[in-house]
């Protein structure tokens, strides 16, 4: 019978100390940065050590995902409490550190199944808790913003299908099919079709 591999208890410092070396090596050299000996490097211990707490890269990973969704996450429930839960979206959105982080992870995700299925639930989770707040408030989101800037539209339009596919590579899927809805209707209003041109998109899309 085989023993059971000892592993570093996850309330260790550091066990803490490692996730905090590792996520600084991912921020400031990439995701594949992060090896056992690279993480050892960046905190002055040996690679065992690193090993001891992480008994695979896996595992390191997904602790990375799970603490920083716990250090965000319940701060992003907090604020959704209020009467502003589309400006907490915002501000939770804005922090520049958990986006480079879940950028970096995201691109990982495509070679880690593990992975991918974590940043998916994250973020499926952070979307439900937002439209449930959405849904309680008695904020009116249905006001017209007046004349949109040419520079937020070319945003809006090349970035949206961008983020729809990155969050479909890692399985993630709400909101997207309403998104894709809505921009297509405002460019149909803005930019209406002539009847050939429609015909022809139809064909295509078969």
């Amino acid at each position: 019978m085989t023993t059971p591999r000892r592993v570093g208890a996850e309330t260790s410092k550091t066990r803490a100390a490692l996730l905090d070396s590792a996520e600084r090596l991912m921020l400031s050299e990439g995701y594949a940065a992060v090896t056992y000996r690279g993480v050892a490097s960046r905190a002055g211990v040996t690679s065992g050590l690193v090993q001891y707490y992480f008994p695979t890269l896996d595992d390191l990973f997904l602790a990375l995902v799970r603490r920083r969704t716990d250090q965000t996450l319940g701060v992003l429930v907090e604020a959704l409490r209020t009467d502003h839960p589309l400006r907490a979206l915002w501000e939770f959105s804005n922090n520049w550190t958990a986006g480079a982080l879940i950028a970096e992870l995201t691109a990982l995700a495509n070679h880690r199944k593990k992975i991918r299925a974590e940043i998916a639930a994250v973020g499926e989770k952070v979307r439900e808790l937002t439209l449930e707040a959405l849904s309680r408030s008695s904020n009116d989101y249905t006001v017209p913003l007046g004349r949109v800037p040419a520079e937020v539209l070319v945003f809006l339009v090349t970035s949206s299908p961008r983020m729809v596919i990155i969050e479909q590579s890692v399985g993630m899927s709400t909101s997207h099919a309403e998104t894709i809805d809505f921009v297509e209707r405002y460019l149909d209003k803005v930019e209406p079709r002539t009847a050939r041109e429609s015909a022809a998109s139809r064909e295509s899309d078969t």
